[in-house]
């Protein structure tokens, strides 16, 4: 199981620690201003790239004292830098994609971002999103085990027009064989109401995202 960080160029605000997540790491890639998000943090770049015209010359520099490879690709071109570098963890075989600098800033952006968890999960690819305060990551039809791990909120949304037998166990508001659909806030906020849940469904694509609120 090879584990991948993907590191965007949205708001720097809105990232976590990197260095928490260092160790799960078997391979970092900076796309664009987020591989200088990578080297202010002091963590090695297995590959830096993207077009990069979001940094400056100095910044570009900082870059190079921490990239092993650059990738750089031309201003104009027909996918996001994003894209590129979920295409090159694909490329080196990995399993599991950690998303961050995806969020924040511009809607369109991280809109699309969130919709490349989709291609993901069909590839059979764990993809996760993180942000400071929110985790989010995207289901088939199935039966999963859940825990807070620190987080406050655990929602449910669905991505299909529909998410049919949606069960969830162990939760403060739990639910049995119900069917959620586009706009729906019946699953929004929810709680465990133990150390550990459960939750299932059996038709549907199922967006899972735990968050806390900003101090």
């Amino acid at each position: 199981m090879k584990r991948v960080g993907i590191v965007g160029n949205g708001p720097k605000g809105q990232l976590p620690t990197l260095l928490d997540y260092q160790e799960k790491m078997d391979f970092w890639i900076g796309a664009d201003r987020g591989a200088l998000y990578l080297a202010e943090q002091g963590i090695t770049i297995d590959v830096a790239l993207g077009d990069f015209d979001s940094v400056s010359e100095n910044e570009y520099s900082i870059i190079e004292k921490y990239a092993k490879v650059f990738d750089k690709h031309p201003v104009m071109k027909n996918q996001t830098d994003l894209e590129i570098a979920i295409d090159m963890g694909i490329e080196k075989e990995a399993s599991e994609f950690y998303l961050f600098g995806v969020t924040g800033g511009r809607l369109d952006h991280a809109l699309m971002n969130i919709q490349l968890l989709y291609p993901l999960l069909k590839q059979g690819k764990r993809a996760v999103i993180i942000d400071q305060g929110n985790y989010m990551e995207m289901f088939e039809p199935g039966v999963y085990s859940i825990e807070p791990e620190g987080y406050s909120y655990i929602s449910f949304l669905s991505f299909t027009p529909e998410v049919a037998g949606l069960t969830l166990s162990g939760f403060l508001y739990p639910l049995e064989n119900q069917t959620i659909h586009w706009g729906s806030s019946l699953c929004i906020s929810n709680e465990l109401s133990q150390k550990k849940g459960t939750f299932s469904f059996c038709k549907g694509i199922l967006i899972l995202v735990k968050s806390f609120d900003a101090v």
